[in-house]
């Protein structure tokens, strides 16, 4: 495999509109059908439970779509909200906190020109020439299965890929087994991202992941001691639909793509619709919700494709890894709950040490802890459902940023953000191999 070269330094600044250009690649049209004229996302933060309750309202009258947090569910006093607001609501949303005197502050001006300048910057450049692929740029659905299906051809000895169903919309579910081949009984790890469509960086490190194992297998003790004594299957993009949506038509899409005979609005929270505590707090009923749980647990052919696996595998596969963005966290069961996993210790341990690595690289800083209460509550979730169907090690990565970028993480910043996590993931798989039994 051909790898391209260093990018800029990671630490450098650039000035805001350098970044946001850089944020997306030509080879598509990324405009969206001026979809997002005029849009704005605008961070502000109640002070008071009036102010929360108030948000809340305005919030359900004018349709927003929150980024952070996933539901207004989750909105109260002291919570850090980015919302997406049409232009149409925007200017409604701004008298209404300036009458009511709540603080704000606006993160993107008009998301259709930031979209539009990154269309823009267009350079006659090949993408789908797989020897030399670009793992700092983001990629389409159908680029990151040809490149599964490259790298089966050209590393079998290292690479398997196959199929563990469909999706809604009959797309394969692809996913990549990677580890050498051996005749003895080895563990598994299992890592997925792209649960939510519009976590582009998600299916960035996966792939990255792989890339790296590639590159370094022979040349780097701990990533040989890796895959010499465990199987990775990796999962690229989960949310196969949602993904290819948010590339086609709606950048911001979240769910998947199915549809629902009691209402007109499509998807279900792909991390809501797992058998555990299914559509309990902080997942909803209602269809047109972003935590939409799903008419029944593992309603979502693709939820189910990978709970059979994981089922079927269960006592081979030991540690479950899932990347979603963003907020800068690693986070551990319980999410439904609060309350300590019974293996809190070995798990804490290699969290501590997983998010000291990562900041030892750029500096940047994770939170870690028990999901319910370093992020929020949340019923229904895989994380939760593959430590309680018997995978011992489960974790999920939020990775950057804390909402500057937000889902636009731009492209200039996935070497960085894929660096420091794979330090991140090698520290827990050696842990888990050493201290963990």
């Amino acid at each position: 495999m051909k790898f391209l070269g260093k990018p800029r330094s990671p630490t450098a600044v650039l000035p805001l509109s350098l970044l946001f250009l850089k944020i997306l690649q030509p080879g598509h049209s990324y405009l969206y059908n001026n979809r997002y004229a005029g849009d704005k996302v605008i961070r502000l933060i109640p002070n008071t439970e009036e102010e929360a309750n108030a948000l809340k309202k305005i919030y359900h009258q004018l349709k927003v779509d929150l980024w952070q947090p996933s539901s207004i569910y989750y909105v109260s006093k002291g919570t850090v909200t980015d919302v997406h607001i049409p232009k149409n609501g925007s200017q409604a949303l701004l008298a209404f906190l300036q009458e009511a005197n709540i603080q704000y502050k606006i993160l993107i001006e008009d998301l259709q020109k930031i979209l539009e300048k990154a269309n823009s910057l267009q350079t006659k450049r090949n993408r789908r020439y797989l020897s030399g692929y670009n793992y700092e740029i983001y990629h389409s659905l159908e680029e990151i299965q040809n490149w599964m299906n490259h790298l089966n051809k050209t590393h079998s000895g290292l690479i398997h890929v196959f199929s563990i169903g469909k999706s809604y919309e009959g797309r394969s579910l692809f996913v990549l087994k990677l580890g050498r081949r051996s005749r003895t009984y080895k563990r598994g790890v299992w890592i997925d991202c792209g649960i939510h469509a519009r976590e582009w960086i998600g299916p960035a490190f996966c792939q990255w992941f792989v890339k790296e194992a590639l590159l370094t297998y022979k040349s780097d003790p701990i990533m040989r001691k890796m895959l010499n004594h465990l199987y990775f299957y990796i999962m690229p993009v989960f949310n196969v639909d949602g993904y290819h949506f948010s590339w086609t038509s709606d950048r911001f899409w979240r769910k998947t793509r199915s549809r629902n005979s009691r209402s007109h609005c499509r998807g279900v929270d792909a991390n809501r619709n797992w058998k555990v505590k299914w559509c309990d707090e902080g997942a909803s009923m209602h269809p047109c919700d972003d935590t939409y749980c799903g008419p029944f647990p593992e309603s979502e052919p693709e939820v189910k494709a990978v709970a059979t696996f994981l089922r079927k595998h269960r006592k081979h596969i030991r540690a479950y890894l899932s990347f979603h963005a963003y907020a800068q966290m690693l986070l551990y069961p319980y999410s439904y709950k609060y309350a300590t996993i019974p293996n809190f210790s070995c798990v804490e341990s290699a969290a501590y040490k997983a998010v000291n690595a990562l900041r030892s690289v750029y500096g940047v800083q994770y939170r870690y802890g028990p999901a319910s209460s370093t992020l929020y509550v949340s019923s229904g979730n895989s994380m939760d459902w593959a430590y309680k169907t018997g995978i011992p090690y489960t974790f999920a990565f939020e990775l950057r940023d804390t909402g500057h970028f937000g889902f636009l993480l731009p492209e200039i910043l996935i070497k960085p953000t894929c660096t420091e996590t794979m330090l991140a993931v090698k520290n827990i798989t050696i842990h888990l191999l050493k201290k963990c039994p």
